[in-house]
């Protein structure tokens, strides 16, 4: 029970406030852009229970597998943490989620009392590995992707074990990256701690720990109170990856969702077993999926903390692609973090009609580039693509924005060509893409390129381009994604969506995302709607007469009568 509803308050937006701090440290002192620019990190604040008790507005799919690496931390070290120790991990079977994504977790003191722990997670933008960036979709082994770290000390007491950091250092293709970045996490993490430290002095410890346990409770209350509000049932959806990168056929996301009043289990059986390929996820990042497909259907003003986590319970078959068993490999695990997403509010599209969109591009597009520099140094560019959301059950989809599950941005193109090694020919949106509804999905954004550099190898996750983004309510299904190497030249030769290849000076490449679903019956669209798109080259003449049944006239005007014409002629051809 809540006793002082002022100093709750207080201390709940004190305790999210110092999250995001840690989020903005990290910003601001991170070296690669990968994390400085997309922003692919995390940061939270752990009781010293291991408990989530907030987390900074970075990526919803990295963190709900914190609990996982907590648990880790204790499994190693309980009884022997102490002041001064940091530790690290990224091996997915022992609390991380793939490689590139190093935990730093700090353990916080005020004299002997332990209060809790600062933790960030950066994907950092090489660890080794074949590959350039390990995450190559055609690794088949984990240790094919690069360096495993089980939970480690890197400081002892305060004290820097230069060994085990050399170590890293020295398998990793761009070591001052990610020596820069490491050191951006540990800001983030004193950041947190001295933040932690504060908090238990104003309000003294017994009381901070009253109103932790507080803080949990009162997201475990208002999160059961909306599942309350929902239709009890089971609801299902499937979902579909087009393939494993290796030639395997579609890859099925099954979900069963069911509603008991205030609490919610997800049942995943039937879902691909684990494949080949990378595309592997951990049960944790499974679990993180979920929880970032229910912070987007409920109210907002719901910490997400593991007090958010408890009306939770899951089934998820062991060896599938969702909770991939060691050895399988794990670098492109994101995509199905992003179908999963997709799949839950599949499911949760008639239980919350007015909230669910229409599905997006499928989650950022992983593009990785690696080059060999004469000095025999590497240089890792990424471009994280992001696309289009789906329509929503109110207003049209957004153009050129990151996944629910995501939030990256794309990286600006001065910031690619700075390398010197590509160049941008083109970057925007291409028209009729977005899925056709009375609300119309977000469009596809593409990105041209050239390469500058002798030489590079470039591999990209890409997919939703057999299973187009779906639409809801009488929504069409967004476009296919694309890649085309040399695209409008004599040689142009189109790619599968997961592909590893080698370019040349000289050697251009198309990428297009994946559009966004539709929302309602296209031919219930507003006509002036559909006008103001034409006018803005989201849609063209001819999308906009086949799509939605609306005649533009060459003057920028309706066509009145042939507009009704052909909507009554379709929808007596409906009837038919």
């Amino acid at each position: 029970m809540i006793r002082d509803a002022v100093t709750f308050e207080v201390f709940r937006n004190a305790v999210t406030g110092l999250a995001d701090e840690m989020a903005i440290t990290v910003l601001r002192t991170a070296h690669s852009q990968l994390v400085a620019t997309s922003m692919d990190f995390s940061a939270a604040l752990c009781d010293r229970e291991g408990r989530i008790i907030a987390q900074a507005n970075t990526l919803p799919v990295h963190l709900g597998s914190i609990p996982g690496a907590m648990d880790a931390i204790f499994d190693e070290f309980e009884g022997r943490i102490q002041p001064g120790d940091i530790y690290l991990l990224n091996d997915p079977s022992l609390g991380g989620m793939h490689l590139p994504d190093i935990f730093v977790i700090a353990p916080v003191f005020e004299g002997p009392t332990l209060l809790g722990f600062s933790v960030t997670v950066v994907n950092h933008t090489d660890v080794g590995g074949w590959a350039a960036g390990s995450m190559a979709v055609q690794s088949t082994s984990i240790f094919a992707e690069g360096i495993q770290i089980p939970p480690l000390r890197l400081l002892e007491a305060g004290v820097l074990n230069e060994t085990f950091l050399q170590l890293v250092l020295r398998n990793v293709r761009e070591p001052d990256l990610l020596r820069g970045d490491l050191e951006s996490q540990l800001a983030a993490c004193h950041t947190g701690a001295e933040g932690l430290r504060a908090l238990a002095a104003k309000h003294g410890v017994e009381h901070y720990e009253s109103l932790i346990d507080e803080l949990l409770d009162y997201s475990e209350t208002l999160f059961r109170a909306a599942l309350a509000e929902a239709t009890a049932g089971t609801y299902e959806f499937t979902d579909h990856i087009d393939d494993d990168g290796l030639g395997s056929g579609p890859i099925p996301i099954r979900v069963q969702v069911t509603l008991s009043g205030s609490g919610i289990e997800l049942d995943f059986t039937g879902s691909a077993p684990q494949v080949a390929s990378a595309l592997n996820a951990t049960e944790s990042f499974t679990r993180s999926a979920c929880y970032a497909a229910l912070q987007g259907v409920i109210p907002s003003d719901i910490p997400a903390n593991s007090g958010f986590y408890r009306p939770f319970s899951f089934v998820i078959p062991d060896a599938s692609i969702l909770n991939g068993r060691r050895p399988s490999a794990r670098g492109a695990r994101g995509l199905v973090g992003f179908r999963i997403v997709d799949a839950v509010l599949g499911a949760l599209a008639p239980v919350f009609p007015g909230r669910v969109p229409a599905a997006g591009d499928g989650g950022p597009n992983g593009i990785a580039i690696g080059i060999v520099r004469d000095d025999g140094g590497s240089v890792v560019l990424w471009d994280p693509l992001s696309g289009a959301w789906g329509a929503r059950p109110d207003r049209d989809g957004v153009d050129g924005i990151s996944s629910l599950g995501a939030n990256l941005t794309n990286t600006p193109i001065e910031e690619l060509e700075q390398s010197g090694y590509i160049r941008i020919d083109g970057y925007g949106y291409v028209p009729d893409t977005g899925g056709a509804g009375r609300w119309r999905g977000g469009m596809s954004t593409f990105r041209d390129m050239t390469m500058l550099a002798p030489e590079a190898s470039v591999q990209i996750r890409s997919d939703r381009r057999m299973f187009l983004p779906y639409g809801l309510a009488g929504g069409a299904p967004g476009s296919p994604s694309l890649n085309m190497l040399d695209p409008n030249g004599p040689d142009e030769r189109m790619l599968s969506s997961k592909p590893q290849f080698v370019m040349t000076a000289g050697t251009s490449h198309r990428h297009v995302t994946a559009g966004g679903g539709g929302h309602g019956d296209p031919f219930d669209r507003d006509p002036d709607r559909v006008l103001e798109d034409v006018l803005d080259g989201k849609v063209t003449h001819a999308g906009a007469a086949r799509d939605y049944g609306v005649l533009i006239d060459p003057d920028g005007t309706i066509d009145s009568s042939g507009t009704s014409r052909l909507r009554a002629d379709r929808l007596e051809g409906s009837r038919a």
